[in-house]
């Protein structure tokens, strides 16, 4: 099994939709120990969601925005760390459908601190637990070349993750922590549907992408990111691997 003996840290699972929990339950079938991160009012969201894996899952708070909750974090979650799965991701509603010129700083300076600082902030949180190496993973949704419709300030976040992860996988690698992150395709969970206009991209995915895509099917996304979290790529950091059914190929 890929990750046989693993303990591995999941944030971001909502429901049984969500990717993270798709990586999750992946991550239990192929051996792991699953420790979950929540917060606040969907705490009771993750516990619901974690009575359906496979194997109980230990849930600890974090919330990325809360220096006394990253503070606590190594302590909240004890023991070694072999991988971390960033699926964190937000910007309010002003920052999404069509706001790009009117979003207020305020509004784009949560968008940029939840989704793209924030893979920093993990790391960094999450580094004393993980003296032998290890491996973090981001869920991306790839923006380094291009504009999305309705996308906005999220976009922009996603490409400041993307450079960030950059950065980490820099300062990181002499202790031996690899990062890099997954870029899916669209997928139909909570975050995606709180985007005005997402279905636009459902609508021209799956006809456009070479190998097809389907918004509904989480699990390339996961098997990708298991790979990453396993022993299988003890050489690669910095990158950006896509599992989009090669969408990203495909020109206009």
């Amino acid at each position: 099994m890929l990750l046989e003996d693993k303990r591995i840290l999941v944030t971001g699972v909502l429901n049984d939709a969500s990717i993270a929990f798709a990586v999750a339950r992946r991550a239990q079938a192929e051996g792991a120990t699953v420790v979950l991160t929540s917060f606040g009012r969907v705490m009771s969201l993750t516990e619901r969601a974690a009575r359906r894996l496979p194997e109980p899952a230990t849930i600890v708070e974090l919330d990325v925005t809360d220096a006394s909750h990253l503070d606590a974090l190594a302590e909240r979650v004890g023991g070694q760390l072999d991988g971390v799965l960033h699926a964190i991701g937000f910007a309010p509603e002003s920052c999404l459908g069509g706001g790009f010129l009117t979003a207020p700083w305020d509004d784009v300076a949560v968008a940029l601190q939840v989704s793209a600082y924030s893979l920093k902030a993990l790391a960094v949180a999450c580094r004393p637990l993980m003296p032998q190496g290890g491996t973090i993973v981001g869920l991306d949704f790839d923006n380094s070349r291009v504009a999305w419709p309705v996308y906005d300030w999220m976009g922009v976040a996603k490409a400041a993750f993307e450079s960030t992860a950059r950065y980490l996988a820099r300062d990181l690698g002499p202790d031996g922590i690899r990062v890099n992150l997954v870029a899916a395709g669209p997928l139909r969970t909570i975050a995606a549907r709180s985007i005005p206009g997402f279905d636009h991209f459902e609508d021209v995915w799956a006809a456009r992408a070479p190998l097809g895509w389907n918004v509904k099917d989480a699990e390339p996304v996961a098997g990708a990111c298991v790979a990453l979290l396993s022993d299988l790529f003890p050489a690669t950091t910095g990158e950006v691997v896509h599992v989009d059914g090669g969408y990203h190929v495909v020109g206009a």
